[in-house]
């Protein structure tokens, strides 16, 4: 028999093995347990961003598409006569009369009930966002602009040195109310108050 070679009985276990009961098996599962609830809620926490960021990105479009109809609707005003600026014109949503929510409505409650049969839609853009607007001249009722009923801007004309000349110029408010419904729901609202 050679000298370096040991030889194991049978019955007797080796030395060093003798204490061992499974901890370390237990403990590399347990770390593997921590270990995988880790990466799931790292998981969850990266949709959960992606998810956000999705929703602020849809916002984002619906918010540039509505901009670009306040545009259209300020381009009818200036372009208008004044006898379309007193009365209703359905065609491009302006209504000559002041409207809004009565206390405790939502503007988009409002909108179902009332604003929805009277704007103007304008079609579907490439980011899908439907638009649709109101404008409504800031008076109480339709008919000629007066101080009396409706809300008014007194701006001084400068003469054309820049000073301020003796008679006021009025004009007349007017509220352009957009809704832009866009892709996973999104509904956003934008007001502009104009003068003309």
């Amino acid at each position: 028999m050679h000298p370096l070679r040991q030889m194991r009985h049978p019955n007797r276990p080796l030395i060093g093995y003798a204490g061992q009961r499974g901890v370390v098996l237990l403990i590399a599962l347990i770390v593997l347990v921590a270990l995988t609830l880790a990466g799931v809620a790292l998981i969850r926490s990266v949709d959960t961003t992606n998810l956000i960021a999705g929703n602020m990105s849809f916002q984002q479009s619906a918010i540039q598409s509505g901009e670009k109809s306040t545009e259209d609707a300020v381009a009818w005003l200036l372009t208008s006569s004044t006898s379309d600026l007193n009365n209703d014109n359905a065609t491009n949503g302006f209504r000559a009369q002041r409207a809004d929510p009565a206390t405790g409505v939502s503007w988009d409650a409002f909108w179902t009930a009332t604003l929805a049969a009277q704007a103007k839609t304008l079609p579907q853009d490439v980011a899908g966002n439907t638009v649709s607007y109101v404008i409504h001249r800031l008076c109480d009722g339709v008919g000629p602009t007066s101080t009396v009923n409706c809300s008014l801007s007194l701006e001084k004309p400068r003469d054309s040195k820049g000073d301020p000349t003796a008679f006021p110029e009025t004009k007349t408010y007017y509220r352009i109310t957009t809704r832009i419904a866009g892709p996973r729901r999104t509904v956003a609202y934008i007001q502009t108050i104009v003068t003309r």
